[in-house]
């Protein structure tokens, strides 16, 4: 029996066969195993080694917190004109995004499918 023939899948854009990929994964797995093993045995772990570092100097959790609204505050400011008129429309009810989900999708289906 040839390895070639064996499980081959001839398609118009080549051949695929998955005795190749699985000797491929494994050389890749034997190659990442080889890399781990080589590694770092120990890890040195500190109460400090989770805490953000600002110059050295030690700050409260209040002021390392970044909050939501000062992260996309730029990408919020360019579209302003578009956010505050959608904003309004917006009830945070789940009935009305459902409905406006069955009315578009209603609409669309009629565009695509003709009357």
């Amino acid at each position: 029996m040839d390895l070639i023939d064996f499980g081959t899948l001839e398609t118009g854009y080549g051949v695929w066969n998955a005795l190749y990929w699985l000797l491929s994964l494994g050389v890749l797995f034997l190659i990442v195993y080889f890399i781990y093993w080589r590694g770092e045995k120990t890890v040195k772990t500190s109460k400090d080694q989770g805490r953000p570092f600002l110059a050295g100097s030690v700050t409260s959790k209040e002021k390392t917190h970044v909050k939501a609204s000062n992260v996309y505050w730029g990408f919020t400011e360019a579209l302003k004109g578009y956010y505050v008129p959608s904003q309004k429309g917006h009830t945070g009810n789940v009935n009305d995004y459902i409905s406006w989900f069955i009315l578009v999708l209603a609409v669309m289906m009629i565009l695509i499918g003709g009357l």
